[in-house]
């Protein structure tokens, strides 16, 4: 069987093909093993890609795109006189890959495409990149594998490096474009995704462009019309010049990564410039702390720490810069793992991802459970990778696999099945719900959205509370102020959290910790004191008291930040889903307190965050009905029984 994987990078795009029986290995397009993902718009109307593109957008720039998956959100781009969809663009690259492909499979095809994709990429920018891979001509047999799950496989592919069942791996993916740190799990079936994370301004680019700032300061003085024609390009010579200088220093920089110091080379009138190691290293070391940072609270969301990983292993071009190597093992004392290219390494991996429990995926793949536990941060129980006892079996993992997705070419008959109910006992913190009969008729949408719903709010509620794991019970906040006491009380509440909650507590069953509403034990929730209460016709409303956390550089982090992160997260992943459900704000308040409040309906269940300002408190309303698509609306049994000051459901 052959097989082409294919990573279609921000700045350069890897293909590998496996054909014949033989060993994966890097496709050369044009004579190199990495193809610039650019493209150029030709007066003819026809898309020039890789380095053709590159050459003729010296002729004429404003045709010319480098980056075309960057702007993979934007729908369209202007390239010249012509507007080029973005689907297009990356067809381009992708049909290039695939006709050079061709030709040294003697005109065949491959019998499967994996394509890679950054496991922060939602169902829309997926199906982006399907349509681009089936107008390119891959054919129907197209599968999609989450890059940092590639490269976990990749590094267990090498002699001596080890990724066992119930082992996990945290991945760097520096890029060209952005910056995405996951957290690996291995299963008895493959690899998963426990938690991810990104940073959408720190890539390979942002650098360069810091590095172009810094030489502009030392030279700009001399002809600043000058300068800033080359920053802001008007005439076909201008954007040449630019373009020239932007290349020149991309190259200063990847040298400095390989020596102490090099010069970047200037237009007339300006002089060249020399630059060293440790200018760069000063300019782009705050936002590679940011990153380091993120790595490190990532890891925590698990419930790991960094030596009890397998390793942390570096990819992605950007990533050879020696401080980001540095920066970690400083940070985290642990030295990473950079393995053969870091440019191929995901292309490379996708080949050795298993197919065992690969899950089937229509075109629309936003409609299954298994979506919303791949695009949210999931975080397992800490016990779920834990080393278990000797002559024990390994503990059940409680999440679907996370690649590869094979995507069939035609809609699915019959109703679609969802993943089996975990064994009798306590509830996984992210089992997928139990089972329900079959929705008579076609449309079964209101069942997925109401179990993304629940996902989420699950998803939410323990990524964010461990990640912002704290003092303990009654340890201060100062920036909290009066709600500095996060001593639970008999029903689990805080002084201030009873503020918040009003006559709920008196009326209802409430008790200490988050409460699963999927059924089971509670959740466990390091970081907050939390108390839920079961209210009539199945809602459940959890109240939360956030404490401060420290920061991987050792600063501080209020309670209230802690409260807005869970907010902005929580919002971000409902983005992410894709499912068209608009979300209803406004703003409340009561007992003294006030604040905003965010909810989302749809299928039967939803969910109303409720915070108050310039405090670490916030509630989340949850109705769980995946019987039924209706319901009452939630914001009306907010405002009746859950506000302060409302009735508390008497």
């Amino acid at each position: 069987m052959n097989v082409l994987s294919v990573d279609l990078g921000t700045s350069n795009t890897v293909a590998v093909l496996a054909a014949y029986g033989r060993p994966p290995r890097v496709v050369d397009v044009d004579g190199a093993s990495m193809m610039p993902s650019a493209v150029f718009a030709a007066e003819d109307g026809n898309l020039v890609v890789g380095r053709d593109a590159e050459r003729r957008a010296r002729l004429d720039p404003a045709r010319f795109e480098p980056n075309p998956k960057r702007r993979v959100d934007e729908g369209t781009l202007l390239l010249g006189d012509q507007v080029v969809p973005v689907t297009d663009a990356l067809a381009g690259v992708l049909r290039r890959v695939a006709d050079e492909t061709s030709r040294q499979l003697g005109g065949g095809k491959p019998d499967e495409v994996r394509l890679t994709h950054p496991a922060q990429w939602g169902p829309v920018r997926r199906n982006v990149l399907l349509s681009a891979a089936r107008q390119a001509g891959m054919g129907a047999n197209l599968v999609l594998v989450p890059e940092p799950v590639a490269a976990a496989a990749h590094f267990a592919s090498f002699p001596g490096q080890t990724l066992a069942p119930n082992q996990a791996l945290a991945v760097y993916d520096l890029g060209a474009g952005t910056f995405d740190v996951a957290i690996v799990g291995a299963t008895q079936k493959g690899f998963v995704v426990l938690a991810e994370a990104g940073l959408p301004d720190l890539g390979g680019l942002d650098v360069d462009q810091a590095l172009l700032e810094h030489v502009g300061r030392q030279v700009s003085h001399r002809e600043p019309g000058r300068w800033q024609s080359l920053l802001r390009p008007v005439s076909t010579a201008d954007r040449r010049a630019q373009r020239a200088l932007r290349e020149d220093v991309k190259a200063a920089k990847e040298s400095l990564s390989r020596h102490p110091q090099t010069e970047v080379p200037l237009p007339e009138p300006f002089d060249d410039v020399l630059v060293t190691r440790v200018e760069l290293e000063a300019l782009i070391r705050p936002g590679l702390l940011r990153s380091v940072e993120l790595l490190a609270g990532t890891i925590r969301s698990t419930g790991m720490t960094a030596d009890r990983l397998v390793g942390i292993y570096l990819v992605g071009g950007s990533s050879r810069i020696p401080l980001i190597a540095t920066l970690i093992a400083e940070q985290l004392k642990v030295v990473p793992t950079s393995l053969d290219q870091p440019e191929t390494a995901v292309a490379l991996g996708a080949h050795h991802v298993p197919r065992d429990g690969a899950t089937m995926r229509t075109s629309d793949i936003s409609n299954t459970i298994e979506d919303v536990q791949r695009t949210a941060k999931v975080v397992p129980p800490p016990a779920a990778f834990a080393a278990p006892p000797t002559g024990a079996t390994p503990a059940q993992n409680p999440f679907p696999a996370s690649g590869p997705q094979r995507v069939p070419t035609g809609p699915p008959s019959g109703p679609q099945q969802l993943p089996p109910r975990p064994p009798t006992g306590p509830t996984p913190a992210f089992g997928p719900p139990p089972p329900q009969p079959a929705a008579t008729g076609s449309n079964n949408k209101p069942w997925y959205i109401a179990t993304a719903v629940v996902a989420v709010v699950v998803v939410a509620v323990v990524s964010i509370l461990i990640a912002t794991s704290g003092g303990g019970e009654g340890e201060g906040d100062t920036a909290a102020g009066a709600c500095s006491d996060r001593k639970p009380d008999d029903q689990g509440f805080s002084p201030c959290m009873r503020d918040l909650a009003g006559s709920v507590p008196e009326h209802n069953d409430c008790q200490e910790g988050a409460t699963n509403p999927m059924g089971g034990g509670n959740l466990e929730t390091p970081g907050a004191t939390v108390a839920s209460c079961t209210m009539q016709d199945d809602y459940t409303v959890m109240y939360m008291h956030f404490g401060s956390s420290e920061n991987a550089d050792g600063s501080e982090r209020s309670g209230v930040d802690n409260a807005k992160t869970y907010v902005d997260t929580f919002n971000q992943q409902f983005e992410n889903l894709g499912m068209g459900t608009d979300p209803t704000k406004g703003d409340w308040d009561g007992n003294g307190l006030n604040g905003t409040y965010t909810a989302y309906e749809a299928g039967g269940a939803g969910v109303l965050l409720f915070q108050v300002d310039d405090a670490p408190l916030l509630g989340v309303l949850m109705r769980v009905d995946l019987t039924s698509s209706g319901g009452g609306s939630l914001t009306d049994f907010y405002d009746e029984h859950v506000k302060p000051g409302s009735d508390g459901g008497a």
